[in-house]
């Protein structure tokens, strides 16, 4: 009987995992193959029009989690608030970039002949309470112009339900959900492209 539960709970896992992981990657416009023989690459992120959770605005969800976190402790909502727009260069955009250059073997370098443009649309930023959880969920479009000239779009994709949790279940931080978003964007895009 140990033997049987034990396996329906891993065939639950295992099943979970793949069904969960549903992130799509499409090419919207150009030619995909353009960085296929580059060795370096720039990459640029925008976060302008961005929506997060049931808020059409940023800043709806911003103004929302910083007065829910300030009434239950002064100033914690002030310091959220300065977090979440930090995370982006210190924890999202740094991991986006490690796992594209582990995809693709290329160098992220500002004088490359390309960029990449990665322009998150939708975040869903997902909960973890112990006994329940939602993984967290970017939606973006990505573009690649040369470097000296970025007024033409070479290449354009969509990338959407990029997932973000952690293995095991640890992942309360908010932040910590979403920088595995990017990773799996960063990865996943980089071994298309190449």
């Amino acid at each position: 009987m140990k033997l049987l539960t034990g396996f329906l709970a891993i065939s639950l896992i295992v099943l979970g995992s793949l069904t969960a992981d549903a992130q799509r990657i499409k090419t919207t416009n150009g030619n995909s193959d353009i960085l296929k023989n580059e060795t370096t690459v720039n990459i640029e992120f925008e976060y302008d029009g961005l929506s997060v959770g049931k808020y059409d605005k940023e800043a709806d969800y911003i103004k929302a989690k910083t007065d829910e976190y300030n009434k239950k402790e002064p100033g914690r909502g002030d310091a959220w608030a300065k977090s979440w727009v930090s995370d982006r260069e210190s924890r999202f955009e740094p991991r986006f970039i490690n796992e594209f250059q582990d995809a693709t073997g290329m160098t992220v370098k500002k004088d490359a002949k390309y960029t990449l443009v990665f322009k998150t649309t939708s975040i869903e930023p997902g909960y973890n309470i112990v006994i329940s959880r939602k993984n967290a969920e970017i939606d973006a479009v990505a573009w690649i112009v040369e470097t000296a000239d970025k007024s033409k779009k070479l290449a354009e994709f969509s990338i959407s339900n990029a997932p973000g949790r952690i293995y095991g279940g640890y992942d309360y931080d908010t932040g910590l959900r979403i920088q595995e978003a990017y990773a799996v964007s960063g990865k996943r895009l980089g071994k298309y492209v190449k």
